[in-house]
């Protein structure tokens, strides 16, 4: 791998920047921005509110307006997010039921 202060070039932009610049172009570029329901930018760590009563399936419970989710994670995809719960595991909540705090 090329360290951080060599140049190499760039097949998009047909430029010649550092390694580290190129990283952190591609990288950038692969980011998944998820919004909650009423559009802020969601990111791991957040916690969020759930704005609707939520059946979970498999767990036989449900979760009620308001209840607090903290310490969320994205997943990569736009519409959904990881969550910890009590009793529940592997808890994948879709970003239009919740509202972040």
């Amino acid at each position: 791998m090329a360290n951080d202060d060599e140049y190499v070039y760039d097949d998009e932009s047909g430029e010649w920047m550092t390694a580290s610049e190129l990283q952190a172009k591609q990288s950038a570029a692969n980011a998944v921005e998820v919004r909650d329901a009423v559009g802020n930018l969601l990111a791991d760590g957040d916690q969020v509110t759930l704005i609707k009563d939520l059946d979970v399936k498999g767990a036989g419970q449900t979760l009620k307006q308001g209840t607090l989710i903290k310490s969320i994670r994205l997943t990569g995809h736009p519409q959904e997010i990881d969550c910890k719960y009590p009793g529940i595991k592997g808890l994948v909540l879709r970003v239009e039921f919740v509202r972040k705090r």
